[in-house]
């Protein structure tokens, strides 16, 4: 008798935990032969709420890590991608591509992971400075991270893409909720089963699927969500604007075609992480 293949039972990533979604809802996912290959949840609000708490209470204590730290744990990250190259390289190829082309990605993947690896205690000094002021005092403006910062990644380049809006956040001490490609969202379940063993804790990374413009409203007026980094369409855009300014957020948002080629150097360094922090000035009274 022919054996039934076990197909994988996707759930969305919160909180270092993989759930199914509160609603019950799934969408049937099919590979570019039209071969059914699993079914993907449906993120509803209360997800979104639940992934943005997790976020929240991981936060603080991932902030409070040194940039050496974080560096080692990205790295680490980045190992493990390696490791499972292959079975990613195949999860990326079943949007039609070839295999080739997925091997790409993932490698411009891992090598994402590795240059923020090199960031996390060099942005400071950078981003940071020594101001001059008339008055007796020392003026120093430091960097600190934002909090929780909402990504949404497009369709194209699902993993890249979401590693490069993902990994700066991380970088500079941030918590991310994250939207996952809403065409080809798989890889972002097998990256979830990476940073479910990795020395990430739970709660820094959470990833959701689903229906986007369902959650778009929730996700862009959440008073926790500090920052949003997004690739969106005009209609999306103009909502985002509109719920990050009830509740006064940061918004950094791409058109969908605005990048091209996500492997491509623009597409990573210094001015993604500053998308990503604030910067407080101190002042300390000196003498005359």
């Amino acid at each position: 008798m022919k054996r039934l293949t076990i197909t994988k039972t996707p759930k969305c990533y919160i909180g270092g935990a993989f759930l199914r979604s509160e609603s019950g809802r799934v969408v049937t996912w099919h590979d570019h032969r039209g071969d059914f290959f699993a079914n993907i949840p449906v993120c509803s609000r209360k997800d979104l709420r639940n992934a943005v708490e997790a976020a929240t209470q991981a936060a603080a204590s991932w902030a409070q890590r040194s940039g050496y730290l974080r560096g080692q744990i990205l790295y680490r990250l980045a190992e493990m991608l390696e490791a499972r190259h292959a079975e990613m390289a195949a999860a990326l190829a079943l949007d039609g591509r070839t295999v080739a082309e997925a091997e790409n990605e993932v490698s411009a993947s891992i090598d994402r992971l590795i240059h923020y690896a090199g960031w996390t205690d060099k942005f400071q000094a950078l981003l940071g400075s020594i101001n001059p002021v008339a008055s007796s005092h020392h003026a120093v403006t430091v960097i600190e991270p934002m909090g929780v910062i909402g990504v949404m990644a497009p369709d194209e380049a699902p993993l890249l893409a979401l590693i490069s809006l993902i990994a700066p956040a991380l970088a500079s001490g941030n918590a991310v909720v994250g939207f996952a490609s809403a065409i080809h969202p798989y890889p972002s379940i097998l990256l979830g089963e990476m940073l479910a063993t990795s020395d990430l804790p739970g709660g820094v990374v959470n990833l959701l699927t689903g229906d986007r413009d369902e959650l778009l409203s929730t996700f862009a007026s959440h008073e926790q969500i500090r920052g949003l980094v997004a690739v969106v369409t005009a209609a999306q855009h103009r909502l985002l604007d509109l719920g990050a300014a009830d509740s006064v957020k940061r918004v950094k948002a791409l058109a969908v075609d605005a990048i091209a080629d996500w492997s491509q150097d623009s597409c990573q360094g210094l001015e993604w992480i500053r998308s990503t922090v604030e910067c407080k000035t101190l002042w300390q009274p000196r003498e005359a």
